[in-house]
């Protein structure tokens, strides 16, 4: 899958810019050129030499503080993507093994959980165990798990009433064999697709609950955090808000390009698209193979 999704031009654009936001995260701190904590009496200052991006109306290097906050927020997008993986994709493909019971409960927690308002319940959460983004992120993938429940269920059903599942049941093939075996296979591409969404969706809360305040404790820097101290000085400074809401669009638009390039390739689908781009000779002797001797 992951050549198939590299041969279609929006995969490689989307990998490309995704694998520019991971080094960001990861060396944003060292490439930070100031201390992006550190404070000085040239406040709102206007782009030059020593400050790329001005400074904010501490005297902070807001270059600095970009860089140093795009750690928090791609990890946070990828907790609630991860933790809405587990939590409904695997009780989504068991739901279809596991009984009635079971898969009764499982389908009234995800419609209570899609029932629930992420941002209301997270502030709520944060309330009762502090403000920290962990317990923040997890709780809103718990919340977004639901997507991923329904997404394994479908895909699982599909393929549970298929000749080939039903004969590894009736040979004595336990469930987890099954699973592994034949059903992820299956259920691995809309997963995906699901995921990648869902990294996107990652960034929009994250930057949601930083640009209110909740999450993270000031004056740690985050891209949600710098957006909403830049629209307190757009007199001042009215291109600042900028690069912040840019990196977050563009990183959202990655990953949903991401995840159409993933669906695009998967299924039927993918394999006419990889024919489609064959060389024509290639088609040629795959439809007329040639015979034992040699000869045409």
């Amino acid at each position: 899958m992951v050549r198939r999704v590299l041969a279609l031009p929006s995969g490689r654009i989307a990998v490309a810019v995704l694998t520019v936001i991971a080094l960001l995260a990861a060396l944003g701190p060292v490439l930070a050129p100031q201390d992006p904590l550190a404070t000085s009496g040239n406040t709102l200052a206007a782009t030059s030499g020593a400050h790329w991006l001005g400074t904010d109306y501490l005297g902070r290097d807001v270059l600095s503080r970009l860089l140093d906050g795009s750690r928090v927020s791609v990890l946070g997008s990828l907790e609630v993507a991860l933790t809405a993986l587990a939590v409904g994709a695997v009780p989504g493909i068991l739901s279809v093994y596991l009984g009635r019971t079971f898969e009764w409960i499982t389908l009234r927690l995800a419609d209570t959980l899609v029932a629930l308002p992420f941002l209301l319940f997270a502030v709520a959460v944060i309330a009762l165990l502090g403000n920290g983004i962990t317990q923040a992120m997890l709780v809103t993938g718990a919340l977004v798990s639901p997507l991923f429940y329904r997404v394994s269920r479908a895909a699982t059903l599909s393929v549970a009433r298929s000749p080939y599942v039903e004969a590894a049941v009736i040979s004595g093939a336990s469930v987890g064999w099954v699973v592994r075996r034949h059903v992820w296979v299956k259920v691995l591409p809309p997963v995906a697709v699901a995921l990648a969404q869902t990294i996107g969706v990652g960034f929009v809360i994250v930057s949601s609950l930083t640009f209110l305040g909740i999450g993270v404790q000031p004056p740690a820097p985050t891209w949600g955090g710098l957006l909403a101290s830049d629209l307190g000085y757009l007199s001042h400074r009215p291109w600042a808000p900028l690069a912040p809401a840019l990196l977050i669009m563009i990183t959202v638009w990655a990953c949903n390009l991401l995840a159409d390039a993933v669906r695009d390739v998967s299924g039927e689908a993918g394999r006419a698209l990889v024919d489609r781009r064959k060389p024509l000779t290639d088609r040629l002797d795959e439809a007329d193979p040639a015979p034992a001797g040699g000869a045409r």
